[in-house]
């Protein structure tokens, strides 16, 4: 899809890794059409502020539920590719009462797009699927031949979406991709993750609070390289595999995070130690030599790096 500035439709599109990417595709001269259903899993104002950031005469933003919209609208937009980051966030969540509003967003939002996608030939559909669907692992890192089991409901509607996008590329030959992000972070992360809660306590003084006992592993991956990962994507003229981990190859734990935190923010921050959340998994991380092959994508920035200018974005919100 090289050659020139392209319209695309970005699903999610006011959301923390949606909005940057967004961001990104406008400075590139691209045309963009965002889709958001701006719902309350946080605060609206958020996400309305990042569309108002993005103004642009070439950012059409659309609010809506994607599982609402008919395929004719969708077609009508003569987008060449779709990034579909759309869908309800969060592991805690997604148990009892709740879990309708993952299998509307996740599941069925998705299977409402493909469906629409076969109306538009040529649309190639960029799947923002989740490391979640890995579970618990038994071995590290983990390969996209690493036989999914999630551990939360959350993972489990991810893992249906991802399911769905292979299977109309099977059955109808669609041009899909589906990425797995492995604990993305950065300027503008959603205020209930953890990295924004944790600089945000260091910044106002507070404890920062951690499930567990902080000696779960994750594999944090900056929102640049993601959104350099997605564009590789859309941009790339070749088929892709169907599935490609995107890891930042970090691995720490979470007390080693804490750590930077200290070391970035230059501050003696507090910790309180709380009861292990129900379907969080004890670590995470997975092997991006898919993406290396098929795209010359690998993650550039340390976390050190990363936190730290997240920390000068927190810091810009007091």
């Amino acid at each position: 899809m090289e050659g020139g500035p392209i319209r695309v439709l970005v699903t999610g599109a006011a959301g923390f890794i949606g909005s940057n990417l967004v961001e990104s595709l406008l400075q590139r001269g691209d045309e963009v059409v965002g889709l958001d259903a701006l719902t309350d899993y946080y605060d609206p104002a958020i996400k309305r502020a990042n569309v108002e950031r993005l103004a642009s005469p070439r950012y059409r933003f659309i609010e809506g539920d994607l599982a609402d919209l008919d395929a004719e609208t969708l077609v009508g937009l003569d987008v060449r590719a779709v990034l579909h980051l759309a869908g309800q966030p969060g592991v805690r969540g997604s148990w009892g009462e709740q879990f309708g509003a993952y299998t509307h967003a996740n599941v069925l939002a998705t299977q409402r797009l493909l469906e629409a996608v076969k109306a538009a030939p040529g649309v190639r559909v960029i799947y923002a699927s989740s490391s979640s669907v890995y579970g618990q692992a038994e071995t590290y890192p983990t390969t996209e031949e690493t036989l999914p089991a999630p551990y939360s409901p959350y993972g489990v509607t991810k893992l249906a979406g991802e399911h769905l996008v292979g299977l109309y590329r099977a059955n109808d030959g669609l041009d899909t991709v589906a990425f797995r992000f492995f604990t993305v972070y950065g300027p503008g992360q959603r205020p209930d993750m953890a990295f924004t809660r944790f600089l945000t306590a260091a910044r106002d003084g507070d404890t920062i609070r951690v499930f567990g006992d902080g000696e779960q592993i994750r594999d944090f991956t900056y929102v640049g390289d993601i959104v350099s990962a997605l564009i590789a994507a859309l941009d790339s003229e070749r088929p892709l595999p169907r599935v490609m981990n995107l890891s930042g190859g970090s691995s720490v734990s979470v007390n080693q995070v804490l750590d930077v935190v200290r070391s970035v923010t230059g501050l003696d921050v507090g910790v309180r130690y709380e009861p292990h959340v129900r379907g969080d998994v004890f670590r995470t991380g997975g092997s991006s030599e898919k993406a290396q092959d098929a795209l010359g994508w690998h993650p550039e920035t340390s976390l050190e790096s990363g936190l730290a200018r997240q920390w000068e974005w927190v810091r810009g919100l007091a």
